[in-house]
């Protein structure tokens, strides 16, 4: 192999790794397409779900901008409102220093992932989940996948799902696209998630919407729950 094509094969294969994220403007109520279905959240159904808000995923935001700024806090105003009406709160979080053969084909696109427990695995502080809450192991893209998510809302009488956290077009969709799958309503909370660009964001919800779930703000999740 020349030396100029091993130069242009480096410049056009992806690196794996989170990329840099620029400062973006979250979606409004007005933004949001219209859902293909009716599901209407109810907070005797609901449980809420806190995906990867943890420190290694959320490196690449300005911490003081949008979207990571109001983000967290739309977050945290759901947890809030969730714990006071009683509904079940769930968290995804990986481990750091996976084995290779743990992590599987994610390290071929995103590298090794975590490797530092103090600055990488925790969740961010604001965010932290209480003894009531309970903390899954993340293992793939999908939340319900090798944990026992399913069963712990199925425990509890849920078979709604309102999602929030990052990143909206990866672990976010695939989790409502699996929610669905599972005959557990999902609900995408526009306002509290967060993606590497507001077209990801945009295209993320769009596909909710007309596919798997109700796009709704985080105001208007409170209001019905």
């Amino acid at each position: 192999m020349s030396a100029a094509t091993a130069r242009t094969m480096a410049a056009v294969t992806p690196r794996p790794g989170l990329p840099a994220i620029a400062p973006y403007a979250l979606p409004t109520q007005s933004d949001l397409p219209k859902a293909r279905a009716p599901w209407v959240a109810e907070r005797q159904r609901a449980a809420l779900l806190v995906h990867d808000m943890q420190r290694y995923f959320l490196r690449p935001y300005a911490a003081e901008e949008s979207p990571l700024a109001p983000v967290v806090a739309n977050i945290a105003r759901l947890v809030a409102h969730c714990r006071g009406a009683g509904i079940p709160i769930f968290y995804t979080a990986q481990e750091v220093k996976q084995d290779r053969r743990d992590r599987g084909l994610q390290a071929d696109l995103w590298g090794a992932g975590m490797t530092d427990p103090t600055e990488h695995r925790p969740i961010v502080p604001e965010l932290a989940p209480n003894d009531t809450d309970i903390v899954l192991v993340k293992h793939r893209y999908s939340g319900f996948q090798r944990s026992n998510l399913e069963a712990l809302m199925r425990a509890r009488g849920r078979d709604q799902l309102v999602i929030c956290g990052v990143y909206a077009h990866i672990g976010c969709l695939l989790t409502a696209a699996d929610a669905f799958m599972r005959d557990i309503e999902p609900f995408f909370i526009a306002d509290a998630v967060a993606d590497f660009s507001r077209e990801k964001h945009d295209s993320a919800i769009a596909y909710v919407a007309d596919v798997c779930g109700v796009p709704l703000v985080a105001q208007q999740a409170m209001d019905v729950l």
